[in-house]
């Protein structure tokens, strides 16, 4: 269901002038209906649409007129008004069409008198002389030639003088142009005109050529022929001029083509002309004098990229290509055009540009599909799959599939599919499937990698061609693939289109080839199976895209299909609910029914009432831990096919239950949703209710009668009204104090939805009104939002009142709106900086008040009374234009106090707050719409004003060189002059001169200082400070800084919006505007020296956004001089920049602080549309700047450069613009990496790595070498033309630094970046042969490279190399690799060539085994060549090689190779061999015969664990059942493996150790999976136990150690205790006690949780096994649980708790005997609620279990009943809570757990004791918003418990065994409520506003009393009616 605004159609209605109503009213008559009188009637209407129903009866009584009315004068006159209307009337209108229409019906007779009055209107429109009223006559004239008989029979009349007028029209335009060249609207303006004149021009010719030869080829001298030859000029003109629109050029490319055709002879002719001119053949001597004469430039000049682009686009549109027309000089012309657009492919890179030839290029291909159908034996064989051209375009497809551009990637798609098309046509009738080309470009297509998007598009056109069945033959595999790939969003749209194309074109193949119906279920396994199986298992991202690409193409496919998913997952839901983490067969069922519903394949209520699905079923989803599962169980319920579907009974009760739960969700994303689909419900309410109202309208009583039996309409108009009644009761009830930021938001967006949706039209019925659900106390409730942290909690409560605002008055007393302007004014001032943003809500809602004046602002400033005599203003308008004047009087009396101390002003009066209001009010002024005009003139003088002088006051703080630490902490008397000092001393230091000489402190300074002693010190400053309170205020420097950059920012920011409020159409007078181009240029000024002078970040970043306001401003008004200044200003700040003058003050270090922004906003203000001329000057200027350049003198301007490009690279607003600099920035940075200069290759780096993300996008995953952001050689060397020669000829030069015979070191800076971008390219299989960019010749360089005398650059040319290699290059490549290292007896032997070779054949191997080959048989042969190749260089991985770092190298490409081979089937004889050389190896290690080294030599660690991670894979392999069973004799040796676990286990090295305990970590938990067979596990894991016990208690080292206890916590300690006593001398109770003392000595939070878990695990076999545990050491074990569970633990730590709860759950938690105690087991079950309410989601889903458990247990106890189990945790607290309650009856200690739980309900804060402090700490910390609260609400717990135990209560009707126990909690309830009285009574009057905090404390803590007390009193009660009334 898509919710759609309806569109309202406006239709203008038309008047006559008196003229024409005297001529109607002379002939029509009032007896009888005429002509005349119909006209008049209609001309009197004022509704357009009723004009329209008029017009329609005009023919129909024409038609009734006699034979004789062609010569009625009143026929005339009235043909005369029609024509006179038809011409007056806009384009778009609907009512021109209309009369067209209508007079297309004209009689006969009649035509000769309407074409007459036609032509006479259209010959006054031609005498149209005002270039700007032109437009209007080119739309009538082209309105004329479409469809409409008299418009053409009138311009066939005068076509002599249309065209004479297109002729004059295209000169004037063209000349005004001209001359308003930079005013961009008047020009986009006249650019439209000139297209449209152009576009009329080529209708005429088309649609009325036999006009033009008539009498056009007899004479040359006609007048016709002489507009013809202008125009043919003009369009020429056009079209090579590059100043004019895109779109201009290329219809005059289309012109010239079109008028060319009409008028050159012979026609034959022209096919071979077109030719000429594309391939610059200038052959005047065939060519008639007049074609030379008008378009000679065409014929003499070199023609541009655009305009050949155009041209070729022309003649591929405008002539005639069906069935090879034009001969064979046609076929030579289209196979021209594609050699030039293929060559222009390679050139033309502006973004606009490339579209435009893809375009064309597209457009070739139908051509050339349309000449194929002559059959020419010519042209197919030059377009068959194989031929020059078709390469040559498929190269195109390739480069160009994954362009940035969504429009070029759609174009690519459809050249792809027509290139096809055209080989198909070409061979028709042969075999598709064997052809050759087909069965390569599958084989080439299959053999790309899945996340290359253009395989996907590519495949689907194939797939077309081919058929899904022969792509399947290939692979089976492929459905499972492309499912694999959709949890990449930007690749799933891509793969759902070829599922769609490939399931559909299954499906119709299955059609045809099977009669019988049983191929449904072959074609369901295929596409159905595997996308069940991922619902119910895949992750969240891959489930979530399917559901939403795939699955609804999958239904429309197959609607029948649904049933078969239904039976599939019904099945298994119960058992296969799902986790937190997987949908389960529940979830994938919520999934299909919410697809299958929204897309109108299912009626809910009837699968409900067939009990397909049941109600439980469906809360249960609503429920789920699974965020989206609830989502689509809600979808379920709230989306359907049709708006008007009455909304069910059960639907109702469903939404309110899953309200209950689900409004704190912390995930934005869930949180947009509920919000989404709930709005869709409610647009459902009420369009059904109108359908429903409207029934109930139309039935008669008897038909009410007879339907009683189904709902009545007004039955279910009363349940909707009870229903969204009960709604907006449950969401105003969350918005209780202390409610979350999540819940907050989700009920205000909501009930925003409701008052939205609610508010029905005058005429429609009210189902509904939020008014009357609102009070005083909800009204005061939305109020208290606006002091939420939160902003878009404060603007969704703002927003809701605004629609609420008059019942929101009338709620208010004049006193309460008196406080709240109190609490406004005081905000605005306060010292928190969030506190104005409340201020600004306050004020901008109360401006809405009618008695406002009245009421507050009558205290604070006298009474305007001019503002009383403009009646017309609104009050909201004079309301801010009084708080305005107020807040600005108290800013301008602070800014004179702040100048005479700005610490005073940083303590106590921040400015900044009031700014901020002042622009918040300008900004909900209607500025269109003001009456006090004069007022709101003076008001924004001042306001300007004022903003300079607060400016001036705090600039130079920002502006000083470190303004971070300015103003010392301390506070003594002599702070006043210390400020003097330091504002003088802080004048920028970071000046050009400072930056390139070293500054000597100068002497004056001392003077200067002592003079300041000398004079009279300030007032006292502190004594100031102390305030009404006395109260010693610390001013710091982070308050001082703050104070002055936000008032540096709330000043751009008010500046940026009061330029907004410059007129931008030209108003006749300047004095019209608020505010006159002198204040906007000084603004200007203004911004332009804070961006450039600012060092504070804060500062500039603002500054920006309030010039970026500006500058756009610019670029739309009509002064010519303010149009110039972001020009001006742009020329004067790289002139600046270039001119290096040691005087300038731009800052060069701060990354160029706030230059970079100044250019990014001039730039960015440049239409997006335009020629962007201002981007392309700046870029040549800095590209220039930023290449290095031989004199040091110019490093500053160089690194300004490198700044401002890196920002500009950066800046998405520039878009696909800025990618023709890309090459030369990556040049400029490779080049400025080399500089001298530390500041320069800083810059560069910064820009090199702003390029990368640039050009492969934003990095989406962690993995460095990820495939993803990366692309194809050839596609980044064809858009990146020129870094070819340049990253080859670089490479080279490093390749030959690095190489160097020479031993010393020598690293050549550039390498770096060198390898890092060639790592981010690969290879692909589509690289033909026509590329001339070959990857080739990199390879040696990179080869090369490895020798590098630096680790880390021979790592990352082993990774680079990986790209360049081919897969079925791999072995050759690997062996000629290994073939290069030395023999043991070489020479002359390097270690650091070695490890470079053998880094690159490692990432090549790797590759290798990766790439999916293993059936090939030449991948096997590879193989063998490889491992062949590997012995003969065994030296190196023994000790013969002396080096470790290259033995480890060659050991890990062993381990790799060992690790692949294990997993294969069949050990063959060359393996066998393989795995004895292996176990050579090993014995012939350090391992066997211990270490000889110390663990300072280099690489030892190193080979440690490249030999160990060896052992392992041995290990692994020679246990496997293959080679036990062997009989041979090489196989029973292997089978005897050198080292065993045990062996490594016992190593000295730790890290030998921790590998060895790591694999056997992995062997258990594949046993305990049941993943492996048994016995190869079990004989690598055979008498573990007691080594790993002795290794527990002596292992020092903390990572082994963690490994050791968590193997322990894993193995069964069945085996593992009767191992305690031999092994280390203890019996289970002191393993206990050991591992409990671990938890309390250790340090370490991991080892901490892994020792409480293991504890836990033995104290449930202890106690299961009825074995003594001490009562000292479970009191123990339950506090440590307890301590675990606090509020500050490490996440880690919770999680340990939470499933050590989980595991003793059945057996402690809810067994039916209390094995542990009451006080210990509800403590317990406490730890579990806080657990339910931590802030962190995983630890509350790690909780949820914990009830999961104890459902589950109660599902199968009780049997049948529906238990909901996977619970997320605001139902699992419900839940928690309702279990407790239970088992307290069930365990009868109910007497002695309701006080506890009492005790819980009241809660232990102290009240005083936070009172006391938060005074003090309020000023310490600046930005501290109090307690955020993002997850736990305290009343929630509250009333969940209270509900259960009041149940409990109620129910059992309780006795308390202790009476003194009751009442002892009732004193304290009842002192803690006069406690919270009073503290409540001693807040401020707006507490809510000025004491946040403690407020809602206080009011969360009323309502615990409140309900701990009711609870009581309940108790009581109980009691006196148990024990009888009491005695007298």
């Amino acid at each position: 269901m898509v919710l759609k605004k309806k569109k309202e159609v406006q239709v203008d209605a038309f008047f006559f002038d008196h003229r024409q109503l005297e001529k109607l009213q002379k002939f029509s008559k009032a007896e009888e209906q005429n002509l005349a009188s119909l006209l008049l009637h209609c001309g009197q209407l004022n509704n357009g649409i009723q004009q329209i129903q008029c017009i329609k009866q005009i023919m129909p009584l024409v038609k009734m007129m006699d034979q004789n009315s062609a010569c009625d004068p009143m026929v005339k006159a009235c043909l005369d008004i029609l024509g006179e209307t038809y011409f007056s009337l806009g384009v778009k209108n609907p009512l021109k069409k209309v009369l067209a229409s209508s007079l297309n019906g004209l009689p006969e007779q009649l035509m000769p008198l309407g074409v007459q009055s036609f032509v006479r209107c259209l010959r006054e429109e031609l005498k149209t002389t005002d270039i700007y009223l032109y437009r209007k006559v080119l739309d009538n004239l082209a309105s004329c030639m479409e469809d409409f008989s008299l418009g053409k029979a009138s311009i066939k009349n005068l076509f002599e003088e249309v065209l004479q007028f297109l002729q004059k029209s295209l000169l004037d335009i063209q000349e005004e142009n001209r001359k308003n060249r930079g005013n961009r609207v008047v020009q986009t303006q006249l650019m439209h005109d000139l297209l449209m004149a152009i576009k009329v021009s080529m209708m005429l010719v088309q649609k009325l050529q036999e006009n033009i030869q008539g009498s056009l080829w007899k004479n040359h001298e006609s007048c016709i022929w002489q507009s013809m030859c202008s125009l043919l000029k003009s369009s020429i003109s056009f079209l090579m001029d590059e100043t004019l629109l895109q779109t201009v050029q290329t219809t005059s490319g289309l012109a010239f083509i079109l008028f060319t055709k009409a008028m050159y002879e012979p026609v034959e002719e022209l096919p071979s002309l077109v030719s000429d001119l594309l391939l610059g053949l200038k052959k005047h001597a065939g060519m008639p004098a007049w074609f030379v004469s008008n378009c000679g430039t065409l014929c003499t000049e070199e023609l541009s990229d655009s305009v050949l682009l155009f041209l070729c686009h022309g003649a591929l549109a405008m002539l005639d290509w069906k069935n090879s027309s034009m001969g064979e000089s046609g076929e030579k012309l289209l196979l021209d055009i594609a050699s030039v657009l293929l060559s222009l492919s390679s050139e033309l890179k502006e973004s606009s540009m490339a579209i435009c030839l893809s375009r064309t290029v597209a457009v070739w291909t139908n051509s050339a599909l349309a000449a194929l159908i002559s059959d020419s034996p010519g042209l197919k064989i030059k377009l068959n799959g194989n031929s020059e051209v078709i390469g040559k375009l498929l190269e195109y497809v390739y480069t160009h599939w994954e362009h940035p551009l969504d429009v070029v990637r759609h174009q690519t798609k459809l050249i792809f599919r027509n290139l096809l098309q055209i080989h198909q046509t070409i061979v028709t009738g042969c075999n598709l499937k064997s052809d050759p080309f087909f069965a390569r470009l599958t084989k080439h297509l299959l053999s790309l990698e899945w996340h290359v998007k253009g395989k996907y598009a590519s495949l689907g056109c194939l797939v077309e061609c081919v058929g899904t069945e022969s792509i399947l033959q290939l692979d089976r595999t492929i459905p499972g693939q492309i499912l694999d790939m959709m949890n990449d969003q930007s690749l799933a749209p891509y793969a759902s289109d070829l599922l769609e194309t490939m399931f559909t074109n299954h499906k119709v193949q299955f059609t045809l080839s099977c009669k019988e119906s049983s191929w449904i279920d072959q074609w369901h396994d295929i596409w159905v199976s595997p996308l069940l199986l991922i619902l119910c298992e895949g992750n969240h991202d891959q489930t979530t895209y399917i559901i939403d690409y795939y699955l609804p193409k999958l239904l429309r496919c197959s609607p029948d299909s649904l049933s078969y998913m239904m039976r599939i997952l019904q099945a298994s839901a119960d058992a296969n609910l799902g986790s937190c983490s997987t949908r389960g067969a529940l979830g994938a069922l919520m999934a299909c029914l919410r697809t299958a519903r929204a897309h109108g394949h299912l009626e809910l209520s009837s699968i409900m009432s067939n009990g397909l699905v049941s109600t439980e079923c469906i809360k249960q989803g609503l429920v789920h831990q699974h965020n989206q599962v609830c989502i689509d169980a809600l979808g379920l319920l709230c989306e359907t096919h049709r708006s008007t579907e009455v909304v069910s009974e059960e639907e109702m009760q469903l939404i309110l239950f899953f309200l209950e739960y689900n409004l704190n969700s912390q995930s934005p994303s869930v949180r947009q949703q509920i919000c989404s689909l709930l709005r869709k419900l409610f647009c459902r309410i009420q369009e059904s209710s109108q359908v429903l109202y409207k029934l109930e309208q139309n039935k008669t009583k008897q038909e009410l009668l007879e339907d009683s039996t189904k709902r009545h309409p007004s039955g279910i108009l009363q349940q909707y009204n009870d229903f969204m009644s009960s709604v907006c009761d449950r969401l105003f009830e969350a918005l209780f104090p202390g409610s979350s930021h999540s819940t907050r938001f989700s009920a205000l967006t909501i009930l925003g939805s409701v008052a939205e949706i609610f508010s029905v039209p005058k005429g429609q019925v009210h189902i509904f009104k939020l008014d009357q659900e609102i009070d005083s106390a909800r009204v005061q409730t939305l109020i208290q939002c606006f002091a939420s942290t939160f902003e878009e909690v404060k603007v969704l409560a703002f927003e809701l009142l605004m629609k609420l605002r008059d019942v929101a008055f009338s709620l208010q007393d004049s006193e309460n709106v008196d406080l709240l302007f109190q609490a406004a004014v005081d905000l605005s001032t306060s010292t928190k900086p969030y506190d104005c943003v409340t201020a600004s809500y306050l004020l901008n809602f109360l401006v809405y008040h009618k008695e406002l004046q009245r009421i507050c602002l009558g205290k604070w400033i006298e009474h305007s009374p001019q503002t009383d005599e403009n009646t017309s203003a609104s009050t909201m308008e004079k309301n801010t234009l009084a708080v305005i004047k107020l807040l600005l009087v108290n800013v301008e009396e602070e800014i004179f106090q702040a100048k005479k101390s700005l610490l005073q002003a940083a303590a106590s009066f921040p400015m900044y707050g009031r700014v901020h209001c002042i622009t918040g009010a300008l900004q909900q002024l209607p500025f269109n719409n003001l009456m006090l005009m004069t007022e709101w003139k003076q008001m924004v003088a001042r306001l300007i004003l004022m903003s300079y002088e607060l400016s001036a006051v705090v600039s130079p703080v920002v502006q000083s060189s470190s303004p971070e630490g300015l103003i010392p902490m301390d506070n003594d008397s002599e702070m006043a002059d210390r400020l003097q000092m330091i504002l003088h001393e802080i004048q920028p230091q970071d000046t050009n001169d400072y930056f390139m000489q070293a500054k000597i402190l100068k002497e004056h300074c001392k003077i200067e200082s002592e003079k300041l002693a000398v004079r009279k010190p300030m007032e006292n400053i502190c004594t100031e400070m102390r305030g009404k309170e006395r109260q010693m205020c610390d001013v710091t420097a982070q308050m001082v800084l703050v104070c002055c950059w936000r008032s540096m920012k709330e000043v751009s920011l008010l500046l940026g919006t009061l330029c907004k409020l410059l007129p931008t159409q030209a108003a006749s007078e300047p004095s019209d505007g608020l505010i006159t181009v002198d204040q906007v240029k000084n603004i200007g000024d203004y911004f332009k020296h804070h961006l450039l002078q600012s060092r504070h970040r804060g500062a500039f970043e603002l500054a920006y956004a309030g010039f970026v306001q500006l500058t756009e401003m610019l670029s739309r008004c009509n002064s010519r001089s303010l149009r110039k200044m972001p020009e001006q200003w742009l020329s004067c700040v790289l002139e600046e920049i270039k001119s290096c003058d040691p005087s300038s003050t731009l800052c060069a270090t701060r990354r160029s602080a706030g230059i970079p922004f100044y250019i990014q906003a001039l730039l960015a203000s440049e239409p997006k549309k335009s020629k962007t001329d201002l981007l392309k000057m700046t870029m040549k200027e800095l590209l220039s700047l930023a290449a290095p350049l031989n004199e040091s003198s110019s490093v500053i301007p160089q690194v300004h450069a490198l700044n401002i490009l890196r920002a500009l690279f950066r800046d998405t607003r520039l878009g696909e613009n800025i990618m023709p600099y890309v090459a030369d920035g990556i040049q400029a940075a490779i080049l400025g990496f080399m500089s001298p200069v530390w500041a320069v290759r800083n810059s560069s780096t910064l820009l090199f790595s702003a390029l990368i993300t640039r050009i492969f996008g934003v990095k989406r995953e962690k993995d460095e070498n990820s495939k993803k952001n990366r692309m194809t050689g050839r596609e980044f060397f064809s858009r990146f033309p020129s870094l070819y020669p340049f990253l080859l000829k670089q490479l080279e030069v490093v390749a030959n630094t690095s190489n160097s015979e020479a031993e010393e070191l020598k690293i050549h800076p550039s390498l770096f970046l060198l390898l890092l971008i060639l790592g981010k390219l690969y290879p692909s299989p589509m690289d033909g042969t026509y590329s001339a960019l070959s990857m080739a010749p990199f390879v040696p360089f990179i080869i090369r490279c490895g020798h590098s005398p630096v680790y880390r650059s021979r790592e990352m040319s082993g990774r680079a190399l990986v790209p360049f290699v081919m897969v079925n290059e791999v072995p050759h490549t690997v062996t000629s690799l290994l073939r290069g290292l030395p023999d043991c007896t070489s020479p002359c032997i390097r270690q650091n060539n070695i490890h470079g070779t053998l880094l690159q054949v490692f990432h090549l191997l790797q590759s290798y085994l990766e790439s999916k080959q293993f059936v090939n048989s030449d991948f096997q042969q590879g193989l063998g060549d490889i491992i062949t190749c590997i012995g003969t260089k065994l030296w190196l991985a023994k000790r013969p090689n002396p080096c470790l770092v290259t033995r480890a190298a060659y050991l890990d490409v062993l381990v790799m190779l060992s690790t692949h081979l294990g997993k294969l089937q069949k050990q063959g004889m060359q393996l066998l061999e393989f795995w004895e050389e292996m176990n050579r190896v090993i014995s012939d290690s350090e391992l066997m015969t211990g270490v000889p080294y110390s663990s300072a030599v280099p690489g030892l660690t190193q080979y440690l664990q490249s030999i160990t991670k060896l052992v392992i894979s041995v290990l692994s392999v020679t246990t496997g059942a293959d080679i036990r069973s062997s009989s041979s004799p090489v196989a029973k040796k292997i089978a005897k493996p050198p080292l065993s676990i045990v062996h490594l286990l016992h190593s000295e090295f730790h890290e030998v150790r921790l590998l060895a305990l790591e694999a056997v970590l992995l062997l258990l938990k594949q046993a305990n999976a049941k993943q492996i067979a048994e016995e190869g596990v079990l004989c690598l894991l055979v008498d573990l136990e007691g080594i790993l016990l002795t290794m527990a208690l002596k292992e020092k080292n903390l990572e082994c150690f963690y490994k050791v206890l968590e193997i322990l916590y894993m193995m069964d300690l069945r085996k593992v205790l009767p191992k305690t006593e031999c092994s280390i001398k203890m019996n289970p109770n002191e393993l206990l006690t050991w591992s409990l003392n671990i938890v309390d000595i250790s340090n370490s939070a991991e080892i901490q949780s892994i020792a409480l878990k293991f504890a836990s695990k033995l104290v449930m076999h202890l106690l299961q096994n009825h074995q003594q545990i001490s009562e000292e050491v479970l009191k123990k074990w339950v506090q440590q649980i307890i301590s675990f569970c606090g509020d500050e633990q490490q996440t880690e730590m919770l999680l340990a708790a939470a499933e050590v709860l989980k595991s003793i759950t059945p057996f402690l938690l809810i067994n039916e005997k209390l094995i542990l105690g009451l006080s210990d087991t509800l403590a317990m079950w406490k730890c579990v609620i806080l657990l339910l309410q931590n802030e962190d989601l995983v630890v509350r889903d790690a909780a949820a279990e914990v009830i999961q458990v104890a459902q589950s247990q109660k599902k199968s106890s009780k049997g049948t009943e529906f238990a909901l189990r996977i619970v997320n945790a605001p139902m699992a607290l419900d839940l928690a809570f309702g279990t407790l309650c239970e088992l307290l009856q069930l365990w009868g200690e109910a007497g002695a757990g309701v006080p506890i739980l009492l005790e819980w309900l009241l809660g232990d804060s102290d009240l005083r004791q936070g009172s006391e402090t938060s005074a003090l700490e309020e000023d310490d910390n600046l930005f501290d918003k109090g307690e955020v609260n993002f997850w736990e609400e305290k009343l929630t717990n509250v009333r969940q418990l209270s509900k259960h135990l009041l149940r409990l209560v109620q129910v059992t009707h309780l006795t308390l065994p202790d009476q003194g126990e009751l009442n002892r909690l009732s004193r304290r309830a009842q002192d803690r409520a006069q406690l919270v009285a009073r503290l409540l009574r001693a807040l401020p009057p707006t507490p809510e506003f000025s004491k946040t905090s403690e407020f809602t404390k206080l009011a969360i803590q009323n309502e615990r009393i409140s309900v701990c007390l009711k609870i009581i009193n309940l108790l009581k009660s109980d009691e006196i009616c148990k024990n009888g009334s009491p005695k007298k």
